[in-house]
């Protein structure tokens, strides 16, 4: 079902130890919410992941958890007809950003930008794909080993991606951005959308598309 956000403050406190990793050589403690919301005004927040054309008439903004069911079902009925019909015709630029429920989310983030920007969507589409293969038994060590076995799948080595999630300044920013666009947005579940600045919630294939012709004949 679509996860929701009471208050963005409540929703962060849910990730627990930010980027607190279990491994088969002990545990490995990252920054904790209450430093990440702490380093907001002196980290900048992480940059906006964006497909399509920066000039185009339309703008999606995907709010989307990567332990959200609702959200993985949106990117494999709803996104790849909207990519193909709308973004690489250059019609729609599309904006992904990142909703954090719990540390698992984050992790994945983490593991999606480790890929840089050319790889960023191509992973997130593997994330969303095989989200209960990844979430598995719902253990910090499977989750961490799986989420690392799709990064593999893409180039990366384990080296790469440890550091990555090592990252303190990175998760900082992460959560830095989350906070300030899902509560300037006021953004109370997922996957929630705005599209050329009117919020809408979760929606069919077709109710999507009505709604970009009406904007694009606007």
């Amino acid at each position: 079902m679509t996860r929701y956000l009471p208050l963005v403050a409540a929703a962060l406190l849910a990730i627990g130890g930010a980027i607190y990793m279990t491994q088969n050589s002990g545990s490995l403690p990252g920054v904790s919410i209450a430093e990440a919301q702490e380093a907001d005004a002196s980290v900048d927040p992480a940059p906006d992941m964006a497909l399509g054309d920066d000039a185009a008439p339309v703008t999606v903004v995907e709010y989307a958890s990567f332990t959200c069911p609702h959200c993985a079902n949106f990117h494999e009925d709803v996104f790849k007809k909207l990519k193909s019909e709308y973004v690489d015709s250059g019609k729609v630029k599309f904006i992904h950003r990142e909703v954090y429920f719990d540390r698992y989310g984050l992790w994945a983030g983490m593991i999606a930008r480790c890929g840089g920007d050319a790889r960023y969507f191509g992973l997130i589409d593997l994330i969303y794909q095989g989200q209960e293969e990844w979430i598995a038994d719902g253990t910090p060590a499977t989750i961490l080993e799986n989420l690392k076995k799709i990064g593999r799948t893409t180039g990366m080595s384990n080296d790469e991606m440890d550091a990555c999630l090592q990252n303190e300044e990175m998760a900082q920013s992460m959560v830095a951005a989350y906070q300030a666009n899902a509560g300037a947005d006021e953004i109370t579940g997922t996957p929630s959308f705005i599209i050329n600045g009117e919020k809408y919630s979760n929606m069919s294939y077709g109710d999507f598309a009505e709604i970009l012709d009406e904007k694009l004949a606007e």
